[in-house]
């Protein structure tokens, strides 16, 4: 038997068991889930009604994700899986699906900043991020107009405290927006504010249970 997306086979609002009145449908499929996995990309094609196209992700490792709060969207890599409200196996097979809650590398966001504000983004520096730090962006010849322009964007350059805390690390979290098996992509976005402080608090929680 297929998997079929139809509801004939659920009862009524009374209890009450419905008719059979036809077979499946090619309408009504449903297919198996792609369940996409951490590792090297792998994609395949679906084809589906109308002739249209499905990507079905199999295996990804990166993914374009968002800093809403600064405008900006770097291609980055995905390290792990830390937590998902539906399951925790899709957690411990480091599974990507929408909704999920990973970590990714904090590197393009981290050098974005410092070329944009020419300024460290945190005092706390990790030793991996030491390691591949380059020369001072200080030092670099400004025009006056350049530096005029710096200047006003280090105004504003605030940084939420649990994120810098996340920059010392190198790894920042976020949340998959995007829907793998259907689009073949891992997309997203940091995780800021009360969704920031929401999602660490639940980490927390399962942490403890889990110990």
């Amino acid at each position: 038997m297929g998997i079929s997306r139809s509801s004939r086979h659920k009862r009524s609002a009374s209890g009450a068991q419905r008719a059979h009145y036809r077979k499946k449908r090619k309408f009504e499929l449903g297919r198996q889930p792609a369940n996409t996995k951490l590792g090297a990309k792998r994609i395949h094609t679906v084809r589906v009604r109308g002739g249209n196209i499905k990507y079905r992700a199999l295996r990804l490792e990166s993914g374009n994700f968002a800093w809403g709060s600064e405008h900006v969207t770097k291609k980055t890599r995905i390290i792990v899986v830390v937590y998902n409200a539906s399951n925790n196996e899709l957690v411990r097979t480091n599974t990507l699906v929408k909704g999920a809650i990973v970590q990714i590398d904090a590197t393009p966001f981290r050098q974005w900043y410092e070329q944009h504000y020419v300024q460290p983004v945190t005092k706390r520096v990790s030793k991996a991020s030491a390691a591949t730090e380059t020369a001072p962006v200080e030092e670099q010849k400004r025009s006056n107009h350049l530096q005029r322009k710096v200047d006003e964007r280090k105004k504003e350059a605030k940084i939420d405290p649990l994120l810098e805390h996340q920059f010392s690390a190198g790894r920042l979290y976020a949340t998959i927006s995007s829907r793998p098996g259907q689009s073949g992509r891992c997309d997203g976005y940091i995780l800021e504010g009360k969704e920031l402080e929401f999602y660490l608090r639940k980490l927390r929680t399962s942490k403890s249970k889990h110990s």
